[in-house]
């Protein structure tokens, strides 16, 4: 089925039975993916390319190094794992034609299409797998997502350097321990996990699992994927042109084989406007150059016609929680009472409802709706703290108890607290958020003062722990609250508030299990502790809202906060 374009007001009523579990929940569809490839090729027939706006320079196009949703929207459309996502949130296969499974869940052999390539043309195997995951396990690379994506594959300890409590190595890193191993003739590639991971089909189709050329990408380093001269990558298209701050144009990969239907990628050119701007990008978008922007200016959204009303705004829900990073390495922030208070103070409602316009939905929790729990049909949210949210709805009385607790502390009515700065981006309703919590924290008597960091140095800045508070996201990756839980553990590469609690690294630790029953409810008691601690403050669930031409059409967008170009085409 189709997921529904729902009204902004019913998001929050409708999201829990909107999303199902990944590999059974929808994507929004704008334009029809069910076009026969005939009826693409003949409606762009006098279009040679597309323009869209999907967030600004990318921090980086690494697959290995990038973390964040505008990095991943390009990486998806030039890449291709094992695996892929289709637009029915189904896997299906990628590079990979098929695989198997050993009955104790451990052994996964994927066996590769013929004919493979990369964008330069040369052959790309198995083999090119191998060294792309063993890279990614690699500390030297310092991959975000190295424990996420890798760290269930035998011999990814050893692989890190057997890093203690505290995350300091104890032996010297061998990135060849992990366990995944091509076949001499490239054909197959056999993984071994050390404990069955039932989601381990979504994570082959993870664009971070996406393979990279180990030719250029040594013959270049870092500066590999910088520039299309250098870029070699192997989805349905490259990149031809790019030109920072203002544009990347991909062109049909002439030697694309893989799990898309070639017949479908009829769109010689995607441009890619980079604008972080989203007054810029809805210029744009008005003159017609973008077919679709991502950043809709937040003051023009009560004039927009929406989808379902014969409009061009669409909204769709995601899985994902919009949180503030506090850097519990800093005073006063390693006091959970601070903390706590922090969290408190903050009205959910009005922030959501008021200065979010009801795009998003108020988080009382940190993991969202639609998240699934064990197979018996519920949702982990409802099955969270006895079914309590772990947050009370009730403003007022939380207020209260927020002066009581930063009292407690010691900083009755704020005395002596030191002024903080909140970091934030600024686009979409980061700002209007910072300048919210620079008067509900005024109200416990704490000094703000807001940091302003442009995107293409704020990841990087947050994933240091340059900051005092900092304005911090997540879109699940697959569905199951693992996913999110395990960036709180100690040393995880997304950790940027560098949380750390040995209860909680441990109820995360024993989650590993292949008992589903024991592998949910160890999760849960991970999230009392993360809660307990306030490790990090939940705000609101998001939404993804963006313009799309009625022109455009093939596109969807997934709950994962993916736009997938791989069809797009212009209908006459």
């Amino acid at each position: 089925m189709k997921m529904k374009k729902f009204v902004a007001a019913a998001l929050a009523g409708c999201l829990a039975v909107s999303l199902a579990a990944c590999g059974s929940s929808a994507s929004t569809s704008t334009g029809s993916t069910g076009e026969t490839a005939e009826a693409a090729t003949e409606a762009s027939a006098t279009g040679a390319g597309i323009t869209v706006q999907l967030g600004p320079n990318p921090e980086t196009l690494d697959p290995a190094l990038n973390n964040t949703v505008d990095g991943a929207n390009t990486i998806i459309t030039i890449f291709e794992p094992l695996l892929l996502i289709d637009e029915n949130n189904e896997v299906i296969p990628g590079q990979a034609e098929s695989y198997t499974v050993s009955e104790d869940g451990l052994t996964w052999t994927f066996t590769m299409r013929d004919g493979l390539k990369w964008s330069d043309g040369t052959d790309l195997t198995a083999k090119d797998f191998e060294y792309s995951l063993k890279r990614l396990a690699n500390p030297d690379t310092a991959a975000p997502y190295a424990e996420t994506a890798v760290g269930m594959i035998a011999g990814f300890e050893e692989a890190q350097g057997n890093p203690d409590a505290d995350g300091n190595q104890t032996t010297t890193p061998n990135p060849d321990a992990l366990q995944v191993t091509a076949s001499e003739d490239g054909k197959t590639l056999t993984i071994v996990l050390s404990y069955p991971c039932s989601y381990f089909d979504k994570l082959a189709a993870f664009a971070s699992l996406s393979p990279v050329q180990q030719a250029t990408v040594e013959a270049n380093g870092d500066a590999w994927c910088t520039s299309p001269e250098t870029f070699v990558s192997n989805g349905p298209y490259k990149i031809t042109e790019w030109v920072p701050s203002e544009r990347i144009v991909l062109s049909k990969n002439e030697n694309y084989v893989g799990g898309w239907d070639t017949s479908k990628i009829v769109t010689d050119t995607i441009t890619l406007l980079l604008l972080e701007d989203s007054s810029a990008a809805y210029a744009a978008y008005n003159t017609g150059e973008a077919l679709l922007i991502k950043d809709v200016p937040t003051d023009e959204i009560p004039s927009l016609t929406k989808a379902e009303d014969g409009g061009d705004f669409y909204t769709d829900a995601t899985l994902g929680t919009y949180y503030i990073s506090l850097n519990d390495q800093r005073e006063p922030f390693t006091d959970p009472l601070v903390r706590k208070a922090l969290s408190l103070a903050i009205d959910r409602e009005y922030v959501a409802n008021v200065i979010m316009q009801g795009t998003y939905s108020p988080a009382y929790n940190l993991v969202g709706p639609g998240i699934v729990d064990a197979e018996d049909g519920t949702y982990f949210m409802d099955n969270a703290n006895g079914g309590e949210p772990y947050i009370s709805e009730d403003y007022e009385a939380n207020l209260e108890e927020a002066k009581s607790l930063l009292a407690e502390a010691g900083y009755p009515n704020g005395e002596g607290f030191p002024t903080i700065t909140y970091s934030a981006n600024d686009s979409g309703y980061h700002i209007p958020v910072a300048e919210y919590l620079q008067t509900a924290w005024g109200e416990l008597g704490i000094t703000v003062n807001i940091e302003k960091v442009e995107w293409s140095s704020f990841t990087s800045q947050r994933r240091a722990g340059d900051f005092d508070i900092s304005r911090n996201g997540w879109l699940m990756d697959y569905n199951d609250a693992s996913n999110m839980l395990e960036l709180f553990t100690t040393g995880n590469g997304n950790n940027d508030g560098k949380y750390s609690n040995p209860d909680f690294d441990a109820a995360i630790e024993a989650s590993k299990v292949a008992d589903k029953t024991e592998h949910f409810a160890k999760l849960h008691e991970a999230e009392d502790i993360l809660m307990e601690d306030m490790g990090c403050i939940p705000v609101a669930y998001y939404n993804d809202f963006w313009l799309q031409s009625p022109s455009l059409q093939g596109t969807w967008h997934s709950p994962y906060g993916y736009w997938y170009l791989q069809y797009a085409y212009v209908a006459e």
